[in-house]
Order: structure tokens, then C-alpha cells, then sequence
């Protein structure tokens, strides 16, 4: 049977999924597991498509401490070969000696006057020395208030601190199968009014050309009222779903993408955050089961979340479900 065929034409068409149906248009996902499009723009200049405030804020954390930190060596760095240039001699207050003293004189000197701290003991003489410590001091003050204001905005800036499973699996679910996939909160936030959306996307080929179909997958919870503990997205593969006449064999051949998006109410930020993955169907595990990731503590007092089971598994017969489904 050809793949078009096994799509049932209950499933439900979404039209404004946002991404094109040409298939040669595309290179591999639309979505990366860490819920951001795989586009790479072109077009227009490099710095004219790049947002530097955006960008600075999405950094890692090592990265953005660690640019800082070059900023502040290399801004120094330039203005004490100004110095250096200009005399070291126009430095009052200086210890003169070999080359390498002289430098690293004009290179403190840059530092107390980059940070205004100024102790003193150095101190410009003469129109030029005093120009360039002027403009270095304006620098200075401009380049902290960004800094802060990045600081600011890495700290305040809302986000999901949810975290999905690398897999999702093909599951006894009831008297059938379902898709499932797993999140979890890893921060202690509080989240409420969770709700997830899940589309597939599906490549096909129909009167000799190939191109992609989109589909809503219905849940069997699209909302939680708490995500406190982990939760696992079902999607139950019944007549209405777009996998409702897929073999095994099926999801491991087809390309395809599952995509969720989840939003949910974050008490701190009193604000809406978002949060995304993607789970191509060679990622989806056929034949497991999700192991329970919580428990109770030893004195029955408080429930502990293991957050390292999030991708946990383990092996589950589905056939008797596939005979029951009359997949």
C-alpha cells in the first residue's frame, strides 16, 4: 500500500502549519531539538540579519561571561598602546622602566580609568593623554550600562525551564498504541495552565511529486492545570490520527517530523512562556514505555522528581495492540 494511501483521510489537514509544503526546498528538519527553526538567512548583510541584542541574551552562559571578559582585556589592551604610544612620559605618576613595566603601567592605568575607579597615583598630562583618557572613561561608563542592561535582561528575560525527552516512543496505550513524549519542569518555577500542540509533518508523494503534508495530532490532554511533575503528551493512534494504518516498518522508513509546541503560565513572570522540540519519526522509539521518573521520599513526606529518567524507557510488546487497533 503507498504511503498517501495509509494516511487516513480523517486526520485533520493543518493549512497554517508556517512551513512549505516543496519538499526540495528543505534541508533536514524543520526543527531543531532545541525548538529553534533550522533556517540560516541570507539575503542581506551578515550584521543587517543579526540581532545583537537577541543574540548576547540567547548566549550560553560561559560564552557571554567569557565575551565580556575578552572586551574588557582587548579595550584595554588598544588604549594602553595609545598610552604607550603617545609617552608613557605623559603618565604622572608612572614608573618608568623596561618596556614591558612601561606597558603594563599604561595598561593598568587604561583599566583604573576604563572602570572610572582612578586611585590616583597615575593621572594624563598634556592635551593628548588627557583626550584619549576622556574619550576611554565615556567608553567605559557606556560599556558597563550595556553590560547591565544585559545582565538585566539574561536575568528578568521570561522562560520555559522545561525539558523534553530525546525520544519519543510508540506505546500500549488502553486497548491500542499511542505516540508519546515526555517534559518536565528542571527549575523551581510554577507553572500552570500547560498547553501543548503537536503537528507531524509527513513527506509524500502523490501524482509523481513529492511534498509535505501537515497534520494535527490530537491528544489525549492538550492541558494541565499544574506542571509540577513530569507529563507525558499522548497522542492516541485512533481513526482520526494520521498514523492510524501505519505499520512498524512505516515509522521507521517515512520521513517524517513530529513538532510540539508547549505554552504554559509562569507565577514569577506573571507571563506566557514558550517552548519547542522536535522529534523526526526515526526518533521515535517503537515498541517502549516511559518508566516512571517520581516517587515518594523514604519518610512519605514530599515527592521526588528524578529528572535524569526524563528519556527513560523500557522495551514493551505492542503487537497484541496493533491486532487489537486492526492497524
Amino acid at each position: 500500500m503507498a504511503l498517501l494511501e495509509k494516511i487516513n483521510s480523517k486526520a485533520k489537514a493543518e493549512i497554517n502549519s508556517g512551513f512549505g509544503s516543496n519538499t526540495s526546498d528543505y534541508g533536514g528538519r524543520f526543527v531543531n531539538k532545541d525548538g529553534k527553526p533550522n533556517i540560516e538567512k541570507k539575503g542581506i548583510g551578515y550584521f543587517a540579519r543579526i540581532s545583537w541584542y537577541h543574540t548576547l541574551l540567547q548566549l550560553p552562559r560561559w560564552k557571554f561571561f567569557s565575551l565580556l571578559f575578552l572586551f574588557y582585556i582587548i579595550m584595554n589592551f588598544i588604549f594602553a598602546c595609545v598610552y604607550y604610544f603617545i609617552g608613557i612620559e605623559k603618565l604622572e605618576g608612572s614608573h618608568t622602566g623596561t618596556a614591558l613595566q612601561n606597558f603594563g603601567e599604561a595598561y593598568f592605568f587604561s583599566a583604573q580609568t576604563f572602570t572610572t575607579v582612578g586611585y590616583g597615583r597615575i593621572s594624563p598630562h598634556g592635551f593628548a593623554a588627557s583626550s584619549i583618557a576622556a574619550l576611554e572613561a565615556l567608553i567605559g561608563l557606556l560599556s558597563f550600562a550595556i553590560a547591565t542592561g544585559l545582565f538585566y535582561g539574561r536575568f528578568s528575560k521570561p522562560k520555559a525551564f522545561l525539558r523534553f525527552s530525546e525520544n519519543a516512543v510508540l506505546a500500549p496505550y488502553k486497548d491500542g498504541i499511542a505516540l508519546m513524549m515526555r517534559v518536565a519542569p528542571y527549575k523551581n518555577t510554577n507553572l500552570s495552565e500547560a498547553e501543548a500542540k503537536v503537528t507531524v509533518g509527513i513527506m509524500l508523494e502523490q501524482d509523481g511529486q513529492v511534498n509535505n503534508k501537515f497534520f494535527s495530532m490530537e491528544l489525549e490532554y492538550e492541558r494541565v492545570n499544574a506542571l509540577s511533575l513530569s507529563w507525558t503528551i499522548v497522542h492516541p493512534i485512533t481513526e482520526n490520527s494520521p498514523f492510524y494504518k501505519f505499520s512498524q516498518e512505516d515509522f521507521a522508513t517515512t520521513t517524517g517530523e513530529i513538532m510540539v509546541y508547549l505554552k504554559a503560565f509562569d507565577d514569577m513572570f506573571s507571563n506566557t512562556v514558550v517552548t519547542r522540540t522536535s522529534y523526526t519519526l526515526k526518533e521515535v522509539v517503537i515498541g517502549a514505555k516511559f518508566n516512571p521518573m517520581y516517587h515518594r521520599d523514604e519518610v512519605n513526606r514530599t515527592t521526588i522528581l528524578d529528572l535524569e529518567k526524563i528519556n527513560s524507557y523500557r522495551p514493551a510488546d505492542i503487537r497484541l495492540a496493533y491486532q487489537s487497533s486492526n492497524l
